[in-house]
């Protein structure tokens, strides 16, 4: 755990437990639900592509539309662009997501022979897959040990003060040395459900966190 002490390592471990307990308490985000349920890879990374600043109850029923007529490459595919459109629509960027998602398909049955690509480094090269959806489909399609890193993780763990960066790259790197392996893959969902709830951008809910007394609170200037 690179340059932790071990008093600073046990503050990780109840940091992380303590949301584990949380979590009973809220949602958990449907590309988390639809790992779960199907360990498909390309539905993961569908699902999480339309979830990119888009709710995530609307991502949840865009996915749900659309998965009922198209669960694979070859299927989605044959989907006209303006029905793929109509499926997802709400959500953000909804015609730019249908046009990448049915190039993506296209790109995976030419290239991949249908299969999503397991590594970061392939992945990205997909049109329109950074390296945030690219870490979800490794960790949560392949259950390979990864740390996806969204708004939320980058500013909960600067919150908490266990890294100290500026961007969601740098703290991937950074949290890869300051958190066991065994929490690399839930991670992401913990502290997407965490930071939906309690730990908001402006004004958390730290009246009602059961992690305070080991949160630093690095910048946070108004609480509830």
């Amino acid at each position: 755990m690179g340059y932790l002490t071990m008093e600073e390592k046990k503050r990780v471990e109840r940091l992380i437990k303590g949301v584990q307990k949380e979590l009973s308490r809220f949602n958990i985000p449907y590309v988390t639900e639809i790992s779960a349920k199907t360990r498909d890879p390309f539905r993961v990374l569908v699902s999480c592509l339309l979830s990119l600043r888009t709710k995530d109850e609307v991502t949840a029923a865009a996915s749900r539309r659309l998965f009922e007529r198209a669960t694979t490459p070859e299927e989605l595919c044959k989907l006209p662009v303006k029905t793929i459109e109509r499926l997802i629509y709400p959500v953000g960027f909804y015609r730019v997501k249908a046009r990448n998602i049915k190039a993506i398909s296209r790109e995976l049955m030419e290239k991949y022979g249908s299969k999503v690509p397991d590594s970061v480094e392939e992945l990205v090269k997909l049109k329109g897959v950074g390296r945030k959806t690219a870490t979800l489909v490794v960790s949560m399609g392949y259950g390979r040990p990864a740390i996806c890193v969204d708004t939320h993780v980058h500013r909960i763990t600067n919150r908490w003060g266990i890294v100290s960066t500026s961007s969601p790259h740098q703290t991937e790197l950074a949290l890869y040395k300051v958190v066991p392996q065994k929490y690399w893959i839930e991670l992401n969902t913990l502290l997407v459900a965490f930071g939906q709830n309690v730990c908001k951008p402006i004004s958390p809910h730290c009246s009602d966190c059961g992690v305070r007394r080991y949160c630093l609170r690095v910048g946070v200037e108004k609480s509830r």
